[in-house]
């Protein structure tokens, strides 16, 4: 990885096999990156990134979910019951990856580059919840950033206008 990463290519993610895979194939490709966890509030915006997923996907959208247990604990599981939770609940189909740290000295690369990218509210470079999300453009670059509480449904018009 470069020193001074420039696009969604410079990273790698983990799949919950352990197995690292390259971002680089993103590139071209609109991208949303989420950190998610199961027994949160927000949980049900997966149906919601499920049907983006599915509504934008042949047009070159993707979504890579991040589980994260660093808020409330709300992530317990590990990958196996993760993939199950999400495939009988939403029938997910997107790549969920291994389980994260967004933040604090254990965060990965991919999210510190996020942050430094987007920052939140008042140019805060933390991750305040689960569900925040990070929209990537063509170019691999971050267009923006949304809340926990933006809906799912609510980027489309984005998404729309990227692709």
């Amino acid at each position: 990885m470069p020193t001074d990463p420039r696009t969604i290519a410079d990273f790698a993610a983990v799949l919950p096999s352990g197995e690292s895979v390259s971002l680089a194939d993103r590139l071209g490709k609109i991208v949303l990156v989420v950190n998610t966890a199961s027994k949160c509030g927000f949980t049900p915006q997966y149906g919601g990134l499920e049907a983006l997923w599915r509504r934008y996907r042949d047009r070159g959208f993707e979504v890579i979910a991040f589980p994260c247990n660093q808020f409330g604990g709300q992530e317990p599981g590990n990958a196996e019951e993760i993939a199950g939770f999400c495939e009988v609940n939403f029938g997910l189909s997107f790549p969920l990856m291994g389980k994260v740290e967004v933040n604090g000295p254990g965060a990965i690369p991919l999210y510190d580059w996020l942050k430094n990218e987007a920052p939140g509210i008042l140019g805060s470079k933390t991750i305040k919840w689960n569900f925040t999300k990070f929209l990537i453009g063509r170019d691999g670059k971050v267009v923006r950033r949304y809340a926990p509480a933006h809906k799912p449904e609510s980027i489309a018009q984005d998404i729309e206008t990227l692709l």
